[in-house]
């Protein structure tokens, strides 16, 4: 199918309750980036916060790579600063700094097989056992960013450690690719209705200022949302894909 056939199928996927995505069990949010838990889960996240369902979120890239020409922000304050970012998001959904874990693999460039991978998945498989998790959450394989192939992968990788343990993802940058492009049989999965969590969730992410704002100004090349591309972000629904495996 087509990715714009697929998308816009995917828009029009059933509602789902909370319950029916976790079992009522705890989740894991696998966040190729930080501001990626926020944009594509933050209303599912404030959500189980409140339901008091165990909600852990792991960030598998360092975040450097939004802005790597930057004199103010060289890579290690910038990473520092996009964690902190994360954490500041993650309050505004309900969620303990406790609860996210960073991997700082390092952006741009995570694997997605070989020994690195294998031990973060061996992470993503731990947290996921520690909190009694139903659900992992991770991107889309066909977003267009190999970090969220990556990552993508490497969920896959978690999964095979888990039993009893469902895989749903969340397209963030999917819907930047063109509309021609192939991407397999057309959606399966659910909307979650979040029409109630976004106050919080665009709180969220509004907290994930060097991505949203001028914040880092002297860097040329560096990265900021777009206002249309953030608007995919505030609707009333999130989409998560069933991944068949």
């Amino acid at each position: 199918m087509r990715a714009d056939a697929f998308l816009s199928a995917a828009e029009a996927l059933p509602f789902a309750a909370l319950d029916d995505l976790t079992g009522g069990r705890g989740l894991v949010v696998v966040a190729p980036h930080p501001d990626d838990e926020s944009l594509g889960c933050g209303g599912l996240i404030t959500m189980a916060c409140t339901r008091g369902l165990p909600v852990r979120v792991v960030v598998v890239s360092d975040g450097v790579g939004s802005h790597p020409n930057s004199p103010s922000y060289p890579p290690e304050r910038l990473r520092d600063l996009r964690e902190e970012e994360t954490l500041a998001a993650v309050g505004a959904l309900g969620l303990p700094a406790q609860h996210v874990r960073f991997l700082r693999l390092p952006d741009r460039f995570v694997p997605a097989s070989g020994p690195t991978a294998e031990a973060a998945a061996d992470i993503i498989a731990a947290t996921a056992c520690a909190c009694r998790a139903g659900a992992l959450f991770t991107t889309w394989a066909h977003d267009s960013h190999c970090d969220h192939q990556a990552s993508a992968a490497l969920a896959l990788l978690a999964l095979r450690q888990l039993e009893a343990v469902r895989l749903l993802a969340y397209p963030v940058w999917g819907w930047s690719l063109p509309g021609e492009t192939e991407v397999g049989p057309g959606p399966s999965g659910f909307r979650l209705n979040v029409a109630g969590q976004l106050a919080a969730k665009s709180a969220a992410i509004a907290a994930h200022r060097s991505q949203t704002t001028d914040l880092i100004a002297d860097d040329p090349e560096g990265f900021r949302l777009e206002t249309t591309m953030l608007s995919r972000f505030v609707r009333p629904f999130e989409i998560f894909l069933e991944v068949r495996v």
